[in-house]
């Protein structure tokens, strides 16, 4: 007997040994049609849950036996398959997948016994009194749960689960397909189930083959009598079906950095204001939006600044060797009695657009499945074609995408080959959930690898900004993004959506990284930005540009910075070099506008002032400076630069009443006034929207795109709102 157990234990560890045997180590590259590698490629074996991802360089290593099919996928790409021979390294070209989705494909699945068994039960179901279409669903395959929505509800729709070998999530819902169109949980459950011919249920890859990786939950296809929703849209359906779709009053889930409002300082304990300048736009066209579709504005998405500077002026253009003009004037304000208003503009150098340096750019996608809405990712790729438009046979494009993975779908491509690039962006679909900071680092590798020395290198962010897998939380992205930004790399932050907008993330990758911000809320904002604004947007002459102003006590009682909260800088920061600032691009424009409490003049706004120092005695200079309002400093660096370069301009003590400062300064005045007002300002006695609208209209000159006209509409409608 024991002999026959030590027999039984041999040949069960030979068996194990022969096994060992047969496994092993298979690698390779997978690549491209062009050659380039596709970094995170997905490999996996066949039928099994073994799997692993190609590297940057598109290498990859994997255990599998003699026999075993791999699997090579990857989004855009087909999947090609190839088994496990007698080699140890297999190397596959992936090809791209024409598919787009105005295809109609027509797929049988099952014989027809089950067809007829299928339209059998739909037409018992029919005949069934105050059935709702779930009722259809039931009983058509394994796995499939529903659950009714209880209490209630205006247009309730069932919880549907398709259950297959893996577990999902109780909030995955399958795709649903009514005569060849997606529609929506809520438009499923209004279905008349008396308009239904035949419902089925496919699953796993029955579902996957057809539809992607987004059927994953499975898909709900359903056919009614006389196709009435083919080809129809989302409108029309909703329309149809009596969907109405209410307007949230507020966007419970967006995210927005909260900060404080400048307070007045005294120019004798506080004798220095020091910022970066704030080229971003996207403060505005987030408010816009808001306005737009009759919703409260949360008061800390309002960025006075960025509004200001969502608007362009007529300074004039630098004369010297610096590379913009600095302009400045001073009126009274127009919502406080015994204030001033000091407005600073900078004028970037117009270059030519032949003379601009080639570009290297790469376009970081966010594909994932919070990107599905029309004004999310179809938006998205419809903005980026009009930037793709403006590129020349010098400049290159790469299309780095990011869902659950990271990974090139495009490897580095001229801007003549437009075709080629828009094809691309035409085959990227949204499924998954959103590994943001691996989409960074790869990004920012293939700018690196493609560096044009003093040429524009620049990652294009573009996304929802709801990073929730990998670096997700704020300072994690801070830090990351600070250590990218030494490559020399800049970056353009894109932002999409509304629901789940996280505009905190958006705005530190844009402040920390060498970067600007817009929010595209419509193609026509992307035509802007991206086409018509395209050389100030993607082209910086100056970068880390920062200003200082010391403001004479002998004309000042007190002063505050309007806006640039999260822009302010530390005195010795002005001349730290290592310091972050904010970059202008060619042809741009930048405003920044102070309040002064003149000297001698009385104000409910003035701090009290601190008792008289034992140990500290400050003193103003006894030099006349009578006819010194303030002395102001820049520094700026050149795009390729590491020194800054200094320049000093004093501000004449000269005011001119508000019916006659020039029409820049009422219409930026206005701008302000109304952030001001729309985050509830306690520093502003003046809150009439007529008032502002009134200021605006008499500012509202040099408009032939009609923004400023627009912004006129908008503080007249928004009264009902603010």
């Amino acid at each position: 007997m024991k002999s026959l157990k030590l027999i039984s234990s041999a040949i069960a560890m030979l068996i194990c040994f022969v096994t060992m045997a047969q496994e092993k180590t298979i690698t390779g590259i997978i690549s491209d049609e062009s050659g380039a590698p596709v970094p995170g490629a997905s490999v996996t074996i066949q039928y099994t849950k073994k799997g692993t991802m190609a590297d940057f360089d598109g290498k990859y290593s994997i255990q599998a036996q003699k026999g075993d099919m791999l699997v090579f996928s990857f989004i855009g790409y087909q999947t090609q398959r190839q088994r496990v021979e007698n080699t140890e390294k297999i190397n596959i070209q992936l090809h791209y997948d024409n598919q787009t989705l105005s295809e109609v494909v027509v797929v049988g699945y099952g014989s027809s016994d089950s067809e007829s068994e299928d339209r059998s039960y739909a037409r018992a179901e029919r005949k069934r009194e105050k059935r709702d279409i779930s009722k259809a669903l039931k009983g058509k395959t394994a796995g499939l749960q529903i659950q009714n929505n209880v209490g209630y509800v205006p247009n309730p729709s069932p919880n549907v689960v398709i259950r297959s070998t893996a577990s999902v999530s109780p909030k995955s819902e399958p795709i649903y397909i009514v005569d060849g169109v997606a529609i929506n949980a809520n438009q499923m459950a209004k279905i008349n189930p008396n308009d239904i011919d035949n419902v089925s249920v496919l699953k796993d890859k029955a579902a996957t083959s057809v539809y992607g990786t987004r059927a994953s939950n499975g898909v709900v296809v359903i056919s009614t009598k006389n196709e009435l929703y083919k080809n129809l849209s989302e409108k029309e359906i909703d329309k149809k079906l009596n969907i109405i779709t209410p307007v949230p009053a507020e966007p419970t889930q967006e995210d927005y950095n909260a900060f404080v409002e400048n307070a007045f300082e005294s120019p004798k304990t506080a004798p220095l204001s020091t910022f970066s300048i704030d080229v971003d736009n996207a403060s505005y066209t987030n408010i816009r939006r808001f306005l737009n579709n009759g919703q409260q504005v949360p008061k800390d998405a309002v960025r006075v600044e960025e509004m200001v500077n969502f608007f362009k002026y007529t300074y004039p253009q630098p004369k010297n060797e610096n590379p913009f003009s600095i302009n400045t004037e001073v009126s009274d304000s127009p919502w406080n009695s015994n204030t001033k208003i000091l407005k600073i503009g900078l004028q970037g150098k117009n270059i030519p657009t032949e003379d601009l340096p080639a570009s290297n750019l790469v376009f970081l996608i966010d594909v994932s499945g919070s990107m599905s809405q029309m004004n999310k990712l179809p938006l998205l790729k419809q903005s980026l074609k009009i930037l793709v438009n403006e590129l020349r046979p010098k400049d290159k494009v790469a299309i780095v995408v990011y869902a659950g993975a990271a990974g090139m779908v495009l490897a580095p491509t001229s801007g003549d080959e437009k075709k080629t690039i828009i094809d691309a962006l035409d085959k990227l679909q949204s499924g998954g959930s959103t590994a943001g900071g691996a989409g960074i680092e790869l990004a920012y590798n293939i700018a690196a690898e493609n560096y044009i020395k003093s040429g524009n290198n620049r990652v294009i962010l573009a996304t929802d900004g709801d990073f929730n897998v990998g670096s997700s939380s704020n300072s994690d992205m801070e830090k990351l993004i600070e250590e990218k930004r030494k490559t020399g790399v800049f970056l353009t932050c894109l932002g999409y959506g509304m629901g789940n907008y996280k505009d905190s993330k958006m705005e530190i990758l844009a402040d920390k990284g060498n970067g600007n911000y817009a929010y595209i809320d419509n193609i026509q904002e992307a035509n802007r930005f991206l086409g018509k604004e395209f050389k100030g947007s993607m082209f910086a002459i100056a970068k880390d540009v920062k200003i200082q102003i010391e403001f004479n006590p002998k004309q000042v009682q007190a002063y505050r910075l309007i806006g640039y909260e999260n822009r302010k800088l530390r005195a010795e920061d002005f001349k730290n070099d290592a310091i972050d600032a904010g970059e202008l691009g060619s042809n741009h424009t930048v405003t920044a506008l102070y309040e002064i409490i003149p000297a001698g003049a009385k104000s409910n706004y003035l701090a009290e002032q601190p008792d008289d120092l034992k140990y500290t005695k400050t003193e103003t200079s006894s030099s006349n400076y009578n006819n010194e309002l303030a002395t102001i400093k820049f520094r700026y660096k050149k795009p390729d630069g590491d020194k800054s370069i200094e320049i000093v301009q004093v501000i004449e003590n000269k005011s001119a009443a508000l019916e006659k400062a020039s029409d820049d300064m009422k219409f930026s005045s206005a701008v302000a006034w109304f952030g001001l007002k729309l985050r509830d300002s306690k520093l502003i006695a003046a809150k009439s929207s007529e008032e502002i609208v009134k200021l605006a209209k008499q500012g509202n000159s040099n408009d032939a795109e009609g923004y400023k006209a627009e912004f006129i509409r908008l503080v007249e409608t928004s009264k009902q709102y603010n």
